[in-house]
């Protein structure tokens, strides 16, 4: 049991490393794509990665589908939360507001997942827990404040709610699948993909209706959509949703913290920009409040 934990946490901090590269990947590609156009795409590349697996799996256990009364309706759920909704505005939202403000709104889900769990799956929150979740927060905010004298470069309203319905999207997408535990994590990603992308579907043909200009992506942008479809999406959903059987919520949620700290190291190491005093303060409270967090977790079971 132990071990399962611990390699539910590993889990999580190779999905956060994807993760925080997504940021700066999905910038460059919702450029060339309407951000509709763009998640429809991505996720039908990662339900064909997904879908060979998907049938091999059945095909060893054909009771790997162990279906309850109900059980679509959470499907259809999360495929409304975290694929269509979740995606859809998260790409919206970087059009009209910086990276590093969205990132410091994504620093919202943990608290969301936490009090959401404690509200609606009973979840126990002890004071080193909450003192975690408070810490790595602070540190969210601190890690997401990179001051700017470019009024262009400054959030708009519009772009900051879109990032905040994301992340309202992304907690409930979480929290709906720990309802669905009794399924196979690969049929619950691969379902709730399919559901999400097929209601992306009428999106993306309304914006490609309404294009100004034929659209050209060059290798870069296949290499791009590809990693995002393939890795950051088919992949990391499954370990993301094999991680939360292993782990509560809370704690799930608290490691996503991670993902914003890790956009920050890449964009330092591969695109040279300069990290401030207030940003390693930030990162250290962040990596500070998981350990914290992941202790009180072990300690308890």
């Amino acid at each position: 049991m132990r071990g399962n934990r611990v390699r539910a946490i590993l889990w999580l901090i190779f999905i956060m490393l994807v993760w925080g590269s997504s940021y700066s990947v999905t910038k460059s590609v919702v450029d060339i794509l309407p951000p509709g156009c763009f998640s429809f795409i991505r996720f039908t590349i990662a339900l064909l990665c997904l879908f060979p697996v998907y049938l091999a799996s059945n095909k060893r256990s054909a009771a790997a589908q162990k279906f309850k009364p109900g059980d679509w309706w959470w499907l259809l759920l999360m495929g409304i939360t975290g694929i269509s909704f979740y995606y859809v505005f998260f790409n919206y939202s970087l059009l009209y507001t910086s990276a590093s403000s969205g990132a410091l709104i994504q620093g919202f889900i943990p608290i969301c997942i936490a009090l959401a769990g404690v509200f609606f799956l009973k979840e126990r929150l002890a004071v080193l827990q909450v003192a975690g979740i408070l810490l790595s927060f602070t540190g969210v905010i601190l890690v997401g404040f990179i001051a700017t004298n470019d009024p262009a470069e400054k959030s708009s309203l519009t772009g900051n709610l879109f990032m905040l319905i994301s992340v309202f999207s992304w907690a409930t997408y979480t929290l709906v699948s720990r309802k669905l535990s009794h399924l196979q994590p690969l049929v619950i990603t691969f379902w709730s993909g399919c559901i999400g992308t097929i209601l992306l579907l009428p999106l993306a043909i309304y914006e490609f209706i309404n294009l100004n200009g034929p659209i050209h992506i060059d290798i870069q942008g296949w290499l791009a959509l590809v990693y995002l479809g393939a890795i950051s999406s088919a992949l990391c959903f499954l370990l993301y949703n094999k991680a939360i059987e292993q782990l509560p919520a809370a704690m799930v949620g608290n490691f996503l913290n991670l993902d914003i700290l890790t956009g920050v190291l890449i964009a330092v190491l591969f695109l040279q920009e300069r990290i401030s005093l207030m940003q390693i303060i930030g990162g250290l409270l962040i990596l500070s409040g998981l350990l914290l967090s992941s202790r009180k977790m072990k300690s308890s079971h």
